[in-house]
């Protein structure tokens, strides 16, 4: 039977049947564009592993602005190529690939010039809008409209008098970036693809010249593997270079990190029913909606130190508090702040002069016989360099294989989510659940959400919401670690949930009673419980700690105060 579950049992498993006989492609790296090549993969009838290193999404795919979006500002650059795929994407996943999951939202752009700013910056939004229109998967969206600075006002409350002539209304969509690359890799599973999270590559198996497997190591179990593959594919964003290290070969590009925070405030903080874009000296700030808070970013800065916990320091809120202060009646302070969080984007950036250009495009390359990297990109546009890189792989595979089909393939979830979002009422009636918990629980799982409904049947003390955080049910941290891979209680507070930036504590008021829902399902004692709770409390106190820090390099070194609650070396 097949199965989307990625328990304990599952990961053994599959890590088993990795090791046992030679697949066809085996993915490295766990975000999204992993994620979506294990699925592009597998869907086409080959034989597909995925391993990461750490947890799913735990680098730049969940850290993200969580906005699935065109790119206004790159018609700006005549990118038009870029926007109009990015559009495609847009529309693909809120129509058809996950309505579950990707979610309309509006913006609003204030106009500060009379006259050449409106026809100007107008143009470009009409533009955008009949751009995603003329490929058929814009429907779903309202189109752009012009307000008057009155109008904007009365959409915008928050928004000084002085800062706008007017304003234009427009929308994107968005999305929780790690909790769809979870429902990826669950997709992909669910087609037969065998996935491990936790499980690192130490080095490649070669034959000659050729690159024929990995050695993967599962950081929790202590077991090494042998992983034989026909075809392996590096998708590991920031870490590129390093992974392209351990093969010896020359890359012919290279990832630069850009790094990017993010703030989360309270809703009632901004007084908007709508998103902000501002124009910044550098590029855009977004105020973007999200459930009872605002995020506010982000930041663009070369970061070199360390990849896997970027470090925001007092030096990037301080950035971003003044620039969106510039627009807002009643400006925000730093106690205004629930959550901070920094992400590094993958950035292309060519050996020579010619081609150094840092790009948000993507590249597939195959650098020795066996071994494609894709890199670059940005999330939207995930299905499409998971598509690029298989086709390249599919080149070495010397045998005929089936044409890319994720366009047709609905993520889990999504099939059955219209009907039971209808039904909601009675669903509510049914399980003794507030109508808000149901559209919570079937705008985070889709039509999955009935294996949530289950776990409550059978124990009814699963349908209260945690103690500290009651946005979340304690169903959805059992849920987490039995069906969506979590290992961990920094996975739950972190990925699967977003407490650790929801709450002014960041989880740690909720961390003791998520470890002890989890522990009966990764079979913890009472001393792990405590070594869980006691490492993610760390956790925070070093993020607080290096947010203090007045730049980069001190923010790093009091981030890495504390250490992984699984050392990778």
């Amino acid at each position: 039977m097949r199965t989307g579950t990625l328990g304990p049992a599952q990961r053994a498993e599959a890590l088993a049947a990795m090791a046992e006989r030679e697949l066809d492609v085996l993915v490295i790296g766990g975000g999204v564009v992993g994620a979506g090549t294990a699925l592009d993969a597998v869907t086409r009838g080959l034989s597909t592993g995925l391993v990461e290193a750490r947890d799913w999404a735990s680098g730049t795919s969940s850290r993200s602005s969580k906005l699935i979006h065109g790119g206004l500002r790159y018609l700006e650059m005549l990118d038009f190529a870029l926007v109009r795929e990015a559009l495609k994407e847009r529309g693909l996943l809120l129509e058809r690939l996950a309505p579950h999951l990707v979610k309309p939202v509006p913006f609003l752009y204030p106009l500060q010039h009379r006259g050449w700013e409106r026809l100007y910056a107008g143009s470009g939004v009409a533009l955008y809008d009949a751009m995603s229109m003329a490929r058929g998967h814009g429907r779903g969206l309202p189109v752009h409209r012009h307000l008057s600075r009155r109008h904007a006002l009365q959409v915008a409350p928050c928004l000084r008098k002085d800062a706008l002539v007017g304003a234009l209304q427009y929308y994107d969509a968005q999305v929780d970036d790690a909790r769809f690359v979870a429902n990826l890799v669950r997709t992909a599973a669910f087609y037969g693809a065998k996935v491990a999270n936790r499980a690192r590559v130490t080095g490649f198996l070669r034959e000659g010249e050729r690159v024929v497997g990995a050695r993967v190591r599962d950081v929790e179990g202590g077991g090494e593997y042998e992983v034989r593959a026909r075809q392996i594919v590096n998708a590991t964003g920031v870490w590129t270079d390093d992974t392209q290290g351990m093969v010896g070969e020359r890359g012919q590009f290279h990832v630069r990190a850009s790094k990017g925070i993010h703030l989360v405030v309270p809703k009632d903080r901004i007084h908007s029913t709508t998103g902000l874009i501002l124009r910044t000296e550098k590029s855009v700030l977004f105020v973007i909606p999200w459930g009872r808070h605002w995020i506010i970013g982000t930041t663009d800065t070369d970061w070199d130190l360390d990849k896997a916990h970027p470090a925001a320091s007092s030096a990037d809120i301080d950035y971003l508090l003044e620039r969106v202060n510039s627009v807002l009646s009643v400006p925000l302070g730093r106690d205004d702040v629930q959550g901070v969080y920094a992400g590094l984007r993958p950035l292309l950036a060519g050996e020579s002069d010619a081609t150094s250009k840092l790009s948000r495009e993507h590249t597939v390359a195959h650098p020795a016989p066996g071994l494609v990297v894709v890199a670059g990109g940005k999330y939207t546009t995930y299905r499409v360099m998971a598509k690029d890189a298989v086709d390249e792989a599919v080149h070495g595979l010397d045998q005929r294989v089936a044409d890319c089909v994720t366009e047709e393939t609905p993520l889990l979830g999504a099939e059955g989510y219209q009907a039971l979002w209808n039904a909601r009422a009675r669903i509510a009636a049914r399980t003794g659940l507030h109508v808000v918990r149901v559209e919570h629980l079937l705008n985070r799982y889709g039509s999955m959400a009935e294996e949530i409904f289950d776990l409550i049947a059978a124990d009814p003390a699963l349908g209260a919401p945690l103690r500290a955080a009651d946005d979340y049910l304690r169903a959805e941290v059992v849920y987490a670690a039995s069906h969506e891979g979590a290992r961990h209680l920094d996975d739950v507070l972190t990925r699967r949930t977003r407490i650790s930036i929801e709450t002014f504590d960041r989880g740690t008021r909720s961390a003791r009673e998520a470890a002890e829902l989890m522990a009966p399902v990764l079979g913890w004692d009472e001393d792990r419980i405590a070594r869980e709770v006691e490492h993610y409390d760390k956790r925070v106190e070093a993020e607080r700690e290096s947010q203090l820090q007045p730049d980069d390099l001190t923010a790093d070194a009091a981030r890495l105060g504390a250490p992984d609650i699984v050392p990778l070396t």
